[in-house]
């Protein structure tokens, strides 16, 4: 690729995040891994000699076997050549070349991956830790205002689904609907979730508790975050707590509560809330909406619950099973 090319490939790249934003609604996470996957892409084809306009099929799959020999997981180079496909689509439909070299390209096979699932149990446990010495006179003021922040956010990602994004960047005015009766709306959060797409999200009672106590305890030590846009304020660049320091907090909650560390993140109580949703009978479109899934397909990594439930019920109720 000649020097003159880079810039005006990366004007590609730049047109089509563009398109992504204003077209798809994307959110600034996905526009920065998208950024990145592409950039990693015009890096491979310049070492070839060659950019996105004159870049063949072949030169993607060979792209594609110099990251598989690099060692990247199937799933990494799964994502990096969608992204690549997205591209040169985008590049075909508006007319900046005549074909689509990505069009007939298979990606990488994959096992399929189940998501790591906690008992209600090992959740109950968690649960407990955060529970506990939240009114302990003796735990200086500011230690139990960030437990009371810990168990808010704990109690409203398991009882409502979210995504940590939407979890940690919650407004004020979710507190302020949290406060109302259910029958007013009380018992849900309504969340813009990726896409500009909005869903209501549920809360328990104990959800709307924990948000309330919280409140409290923050206004009383601090008066000013009244005027805060955030429901989890925090003097970081975003405005409110960052999804960092959560996944941190919460693995420590796991290892009070006896749940191996390593096994717990704000995805995986996520993926409980839904597993646990489909063991008591939800049905899977119902748990698609609660998710914010635009296609079902995301949410029938679940289905192996489902799948569980109807072999007990065969295995249960079925009158010629001799398990009986």
């Amino acid at each position: 690729m000649t020097s003159a090319g880079a810039p005006a490939s990366r004007a590609a790249v730049k047109d089509f995040l563009d398109m992504l934003a204003a077209e798809r609604g994307a959110a600034k996470n996905t526009l920065d891994a998208y950024a990145r996957d592409l950039g990693d892409y015009l890096l491979g084809l310049a070492g070839r000699g060659r950019d996105p306009i004159s870049a063949t099929t072949q030169d993607i799959r060979d792209y594609l076997a110099d990251l598989a020999q690099a060692g990247l997981k199937p799933s990494s180079s799964a994502r990096k050549l969608s992204a690549i496909r997205q591209f040169h689509r985008f590049l075909s439909a508006e007319e900046r070349r005549p074909d689509d070299p990505g069009v007939l390209l298979e990606g990488p096979r994959q096992g399929r991956r189940l998501p790591k699932i906690l008992s209600v149990e090992e959740v109950d446990a968690i649960l407990r830790v955060c529970r506990e010495g939240l009114d302990d006179p003796a735990r200086p003021a500011e230690d139990r205002l960030r437990a009371r922040r810990a168990a808010c956010l704990v109690e409203v990602l398991y009882a409502s689904g979210l995504r940590v994004s939407e979890l940690v960047a919650l407004p004020l005015a979710a507190a302020k609907q949290a406060e109302k009766a259910p029958d007013q709306g009380g018992g849900f959060l309504t969340i813009r979730g990726k896409g500009g797409r909005e869903r209501l999200a549920p809360l328990t009672g104990a959800a709307r508790e924990a948000i309330a106590s919280y409140r409290r305890q923050l206004l009383e030590l601090h008066p000013e975050a009244a005027k805060q846009k955030w429901l989890f304020p925090s003097l970081g660049e975003s405005g409110h707590l960052t999804r960092q320091v959560f996944a941190r907090e919460l693995k420590f909650l796991a290892a009070a509560a006896g749940v191996a560390p390593q096994r717990v993140s704000p995805h995986v109580l996520r993926h409980a809330f839904a597993s646990h949703l489909l063991q008591n009978g939800a049905d899977l479109r119902i748990v698609q909406e609660l998710l914010g899934h635009a296609d079902i397909a995301t949410t029938q990594i679940y289905t192996h619950v489902l799948d569980e439930r109807l072999k007990a019920m065969v295995r249960d109720l079925h009158p010629l099973n001799d398990e009986h």
